[in-house]
């Protein structure tokens, strides 16, 4: 699967946005729907957790939906099958201010990118938002 076409200097700028709602976040400490935002959350990010199935994750509240959330979200990391992208473009764009939907390895959905890109939203797919930040800010 091919990826979005964005730089890394534009990568490096999403990461200045710091409110993510993960969509399919974990309890399973071995999926990487858990361990990514628990890596996020420990580099300085606010995680919002969004996972109908519990309350709670990491310690936050988690929501059903992203049209939910009280808060400020900028991101909105997914982690979901491909055929299941549709609904959460369609809950997300009752939430203002959403500037970034990025959606992980092995992930793509043609028709949530053009809607995604119609209402103003930056669109990433197929890339993995821990080893993005690792690559591109590791001190090595």
């Amino acid at each position: 699967m091919v990826t979005d076409n964005h730089t890394d200097e534009e990568l490096k700028k999403f990461y200045d946005f710091k409110n993510i709602a993960v969509v399919g976040m974990s309890k399973n400490e071995e999926k990487p729907a858990h361990f990514v935002p628990k890596y996020l959350a420990k580099n300085g990010f606010n995680i919002i957790p969004v996972n109908p199935t519990t309350d709670e994750i990491l310690e936050k509240k988690s929501y059903k939906l992203v049209s939910e959330i009280k808060e400020n979200v900028d991101i909105v990391d997914i982690f979901r099958k491909s055929d299941d992208i549709m609904p959460v473009v369609e809950d997300l764009l009752k939430k203002k201010g959403i500037k970034l939907i990025w959606l992980q390895k092995g992930i793509f959905n043609q028709h949530a990118e053009d809607v995604a890109k119609k209402n103003g939203i930056e669109f990433l797919y197929n890339r993995c938002m821990l080893e993005e930040h690792e690559r591109l800010f590791s001190k090595t």
